[in-house]
């Protein structure tokens, strides 16, 4: 690793080098790696294997709904609780003043988060084919991976805009607060046909929702929408929660 680092250029080395120390930091913090996970897999087994009474079609869902379910954690952990602390303890302050890059530690928390995601992924795959019963193609398996890697971003940036706002005391509450509420009401529990009509009603409004639409559109449960739609919404939430973290950030 420190080869191929030495063999680059110089800023390109400092990107690379805040992307491996942050994710070791996070790898050795166990409170962080090993919940993110597996509590989505344990989740997954629980409901997706253990309760669903042999039906394929529950199966798949739930693989494809937990995965996001999964990945939203790297991305609002990874960014609203670590971000919240950095800025609390004055680190983020002291990486201003070394000459690195103003964006290699937010870029190292983004390819962290992404990372995670991609392990997420693979382990719901796994379970869902060799406990499950859930037969995908390789496209649909490359596909699904692609959505779960690529999706974590949007929630980086809401987890971004969480740690611009509150303290780092304040950030594990406040995140579970989004998290949780935002996975229910987005059907990655539970189908949105089983709770009262106004959940599905509503279940546009969020960011969740979207992906797991994209998620689910792969394994041929979603909701008809187009997916351009669901992306074009997943673009507009990232860039409006990175410009407001970023004015918030600037005036830190």
């Amino acid at each position: 690793m420190n080869t191929i680092v030495s063999n680059v250029p110089s800023t390109l080395r400092l990107y690379l080098h805040e992307a491996r120390y942050e994710c070791l930091r996070l790898l050795r913090t166990p409170s962080f790696a090993l919940p993110t996970l597996i509590f989505p897999l344990m989740f997954y087994l629980l409901f997706g294997v253990l309760l669903n009474r042999a039906n394929p079609d529950a199966s798949r869902y739930l693989m494809a709904s937990y995965s996001v379910f999964g990945v939203m954690g790297p991305g609002l952990f990874g960014f609203g609780v670590s971000l919240a602390l950095d800025r609390e303890r004055g680190l983020l302050s002291l990486k201003r003043a070394l000459p690195v890059p103003a964006g290699a530690p937010l870029a190292a928390k983004m390819v962290m988060a992404m990372g995670f995601a991609l392990c997420i992924g693979v382990l719901l795959m796994l379970a869902g084919r060799m406990l499950g019963g859930v037969q995908l193609s390789l496209a649909q398996m490359v596909t699904l991976l692609a959505i779960d890697v690529l999706g974590v971003l949007p929630f980086c940036a809401l987890g971004l805009l969480i740690g611009t706002l509150v303290s780092g005391s304040g950030a594990p509450a406040v995140v579970n607060l989004v998290y949780l509420p935002l996975a229910l009401l987005s059907g990655l529990w539970l189908p949105l046909s089983v709770l009262p009509p106004f959940f599905g009603q509503i279940a546009p409004l969020w960011p969740a929702w979207h992906l797991g639409q994209l998620a689910l559109k792969v394994v041929g449960q979603d909701g008809g929408h187009p997916a351009w739609l669901h992306v074009l919404v997943l673009i507009v939430v990232t860039a409006a929660c990175l410009g407001l973290a970023r004015r918030r950030l600037q005036r830190a």
